[in-house]
């Protein structure tokens, strides 16, 4: 069968499954009316947030509970339940939680303490608050058992802002019949309008060793506790009108470096650097950040990959500046297109850190429209020019969730003895349309212009349908050879990808009991050349079995034909391949058993022709946490070439990354990890110790080892270089 017939053939199948869909009751209701409601009460007594609820406040208030199941059984009684209490004084919106369950601390499922931990494998209490009652914008907040802080800005729950950090306080006990969370938000640290007294509000819960979700007022289990069109009502607050407020967060940081190349002589630095940022609330809509003398110091450092594919690998964004009110300037197609691109900034090609001397950024939402921008200045050094960098957003919500909007984007690099000065300039015109509770379409188009150089567009369209017993999707995308977006990310030029695919969601009584669900379906990706429609590339990805176990368990297997032409040689891993036409088929398996247990695990096979060879590739994920506060992890990916490339190389590759996180508690961890690439026999150090002294105050120690050979042109022979750095770093919060 030729790719073509192929492609047609599945696309067949999956039209008449959607349409036998469309003559199926599906279970995507509309909200309930009248929402539920929660009052909460007023204290005047001093609240201690202990997670012990033995104040008079809490006593003097009955529980609200009835909570319904999302997962797995869909408006069924939440079995245990939860019970929520809501206070209030002139300070704090506090929120108590007893999460009930039979088996008490036995029952507990938490693999580590980190802060913002893995959603899907932990124990959880949260709440999704809606201020404004726009139903379209949330501020969530969770934690787990033993109290690690988990907080996100949500937007028409398709937009997240993950890394963004709250100044919140949360302590969390556990008894012999469930768990206790007890929360305190400040005012401040929330946005509201003025003279509110009823919010939205949605509350969630999962029981981890049931696997089952829960939440307060009813949704459908193919949306998520964001989408605020399904929020119920807080009912009997009074909030301190709402002012500007004001945040500090300086930093003082020492950091010692040491480079080394072969056996000569070590070249050490020190730095003293003091600096921070500023943040100003300007009003309940609008808030203004500063920072000066930037650092990111404390960030994760990226993990390595190697790359099997002919396109550019998207590593993503770390640092917390950059991170905060992310979601508004993400536009385009995610990891795939992306006019702005933050790690453009401050970074090189290569991940090292270039110094940023000052920026800003202003960000305003409101229920009607929402904008934003940036203005970064980044420091020459000896292989950069400096450089101002400046993002403008603007986007107007129409309708119940719909919204259309702009982007700019600017790099200015200075002159110097031997360049004048250079330009880049991107401008991109998008929108989001919900055209029902499951489709939505988001498209975008972006022109770029270069000093001395050709301008250049890019354009996506990608439509989403999802209920609860069918999901699908159409993309398509166009980049072409003279887009040059200086500050953003795209994964290759001249290039245009139509994918295209879906997965039915069977969940039938002949579906054996330890499954939740059965997803055969499959995905199409079809590559062209833009200049001319050459066809580069197909993959069809068919996935018969795909199914999901009662307890979080997952199995898969693929069936994957690949066609490629490659108009010019390429090189993957180092081992060059010659240009021309390839087919072949490869075979993926996959089975991870339920991730919140102590021992968990992920084992993935993949085999089949590669090219003009074969490839078999293993990876494996475990991790062994005893008890929360130690987890140690691993993954180990290994590729094993056969007869491939020009030469008909025979070759292993092999990257390990084993990781240990201690934590004395949320706020006391010390995480370490290495990794060793065996292509460029590359090895990797990094150990970070933190300590949360006060609400997102930190003392930091840092350490990095990075060791790498490379080979040297002028001797012919391979050099081993070295780069070690230790850092101490002290930082603190104060709000005002």
């Amino acid at each position: 069968m030729t790719k073509k017939s192929l492609i047609l053939f599945s696309f067949f199948i999956f039209a008449t499954e959607v349409y036998s869909q469309s003559q199926d009751e599906v279970v995507q209701f509309a909200p309930v009316n009248p929402p539920k409601e929660i009052t909460a009460g007023e204290v005047s007594d001093r609240i201690t947030i202990d997670g012990r609820l033995d104040e008079g406040g809490w006593k003097s208030l009955l529980f609200t509970s009835q909570f319904f199941q999302v997962q797995p059984y869909q408006g069924a009684k939440a079995n245990p339940d939860t019970h929520v209490k809501v206070l209030y004084d002139k300070r704090f919106l506090y929120v108590a939680a007893f999460c009930r369950d039979s088996l008490g601390r036995k029952g507990v499922r938490v693999p580590d303490l980190r802060r913002d931990f893995e959603f899907f494998t932990n124990d959880l209490f949260g709440i999704a608050i809606d201020p404004f009652r726009d139903k379209r914008n949330a501020i969530v907040f969770q934690t787990n058992p033993h109290g690690a802080q988990r907080d996100i800005l949500a937007f028409d729950d398709q937009f997240f802002d993950r890394e963004w950090d709250a100044l919140w306080k949360v302590r969390t006990s556990r008894t012999d019949s469930g768990w206790v969370a007890e929360m305190a938000i400040p005012w401040k640290t929330l946005r509201y309008p003025k003279d509110s007294v009823t919010w939205g509000i949605n509350f969630l819960r999962i029981a981890r060793n049931k696997n089952q979700f829960s939440g307060w007022n009813p949704y459908p289990r193919s949306t998520n506790n964001y989408r605020m069109a399904y929020e119920g009502l807080l009912q009997g607050i009074k909030p301190p009108p709402p002012s500007a407020n004001f945040r500090i967060n300086p930093f003082l940081l020492y950091n010692a470096d040491r480079q080394q190349r072969n056996e000569n002589t070590a070249t050490t630095t020190d730095e003293l650097k003091i600096g921070g940022e500023v943040k100003w609330a300007i009003n309940p809509f609008t808030v203004l950040d500063l920072t000066f003398n930037t650092d990111f110091a404390q960030a994760d450092v990226d993990r390595q990959v190697n790359n099997l594919t002919r396109f550019s690998v998207f590593f993503p964004e770390r640092r917390q500046f950059f991170l905060e009110n992310a979601s508004l300037f993400i536009v385009g197609q995610p990891q795939t297109i992306q006019p702005f691109f933050s790690r453009k900034v401050g970074l090189d090609p290569l991940g090292n850190p270039i110094a940023i001397d000052a920026g800003a950024r202003l960000v305003s939402r409101t229920q009607n429209r929402s904008y934003g921008g940036l203005l970064l200045r980044q420091r020459a050094n000896e292989n950069f020019p400096a450089s101002t960098f400046g993002v403008a957003r603007y986007s107007k919500n129409f309708g119940e969730q719909n919204r259309v909007g702009g982007l700019f984007t600017s790099k200015i690099d200075d002159a110097t003895d031997s360049t004048e000065v250079k330009t880049n300039f991107t401008y991109t015109a998008d929108a989001f349309i919900r055209l029902s509770p499951a489709l939505s379409w988001n498209i975008s188009g972006s022109l770029s212009n270069t000093s001395q150089a050709k301008s250049g567009f890019s354009a996506t369209s990608q439509i989403d349908f999802q209920n609860n017993k069918l999901a699908w999707y159409y993309y398509q995308t166009v980049v072409s050879k003279a887009y040059d977006p200086q500050v953003g990310f795209v994964y290759d030029k001249n290039i245009i990808n139509t994918d295209f695919g879906g997965y039915r969601i069977i969940r039938k009584s002949w579906v054996p009991k330890p499954l939740r669900q059965i997803d055969p379906g499959f995905y199409a990706h079809i590559f062209n050349r833009a200049s001319d429609g050459k066809f580069l590339q197909a993959e069809l990805e068919i996935f018969p079995l795909y199914a999901v176990f009662l307890n979080g368990g997952l199995a898969y297997a693929f069936v994957v034909p690949t066609w490629q032409n490659l108009p010019e040689p390429i090189s993957i891993v180092g081992i060059p391949l010659a240009a021309g036409n390839y087919q072949y088929n490869r075979y993926r398996f996959y089975y991870g058993n339920d991730q919140s247990r102590k021992f968990s695990f992920g084992l993935l096979y993949e085999t089949g022709g590669y090219y003009n060879g074969a490839l078999n590739r293993y990876e494996v994920r475990g991790r062994f946490s005893p008890i929360p506060n130690v987890a140690f992890s691993v993954n180990f990916q290994h590729n094993q070439f056969q007869s491939f490339g020009e030469n008909n190389t025979n070759q292993n590759t092999n990257l390990i990354t084993p990781e240990l996180r201690l934590a004395l508690n949320p706020r006391i961890q010390l995480i370490t990890f290495y990794q060793y690439n065996t292509v460029g026999k590359r090895g990797v150090l990094n150990g970070r110790f933190s300590w949360e002294y006060a609400p997102l105050s930190f003392i930091y120690f840092v350490y990095n080892d990075n060791r790498q050979q490379v080979f040297n042109s002028t001797s012919l022979t391979t050099d081993q270089l070295t780069n070690q750095n230790a850092i101490f770093k002290i930082s603190l919060i104060k709000q005002f």
